[in-house]
């Protein structure tokens, strides 16, 4: 009886072997890079910043203001201007 179990043990630990070491390494990783460099584009685009000065007047600046709360203003780039420093596509 202990031999049908070992078998069945080695069967089991033999398909698991198999599936790990046949399934494509770094599939998680590249989904993981692909979000990072998702994320790096977003953040490269530029932006405008929309916020009060203390005594209410609207300010709209190119960085965002400190201890203050602000507005994300998105803004697509011209055709052709490429924000990271690479070529335009």
């Amino acid at each position: 009886m202990r031999g049908i179990w070992a078998v069945i043990a080695g069967l089991a630990l033999g398909i698991g072997a198999a599936w790990w070491f046949s399934r494509e390494p770094g599939a998680d990783l590249r989904a993981r890079e692909k979000r990072a460099e998702a994320q790096e584009a977003k953040d490269a685009r530029p932006s405008l910043y929309r916020w009060r000065d203390a005594a209410g007047v609207l300010q709209i600046t190119d960085k965002p203001p400190q201890g203050r709360p602000y507005v994300r203003i998105e803004r697509e780039p011209a055709p052709g201007i490429s924000v990271s420093g690479g070529p335009a596509d």
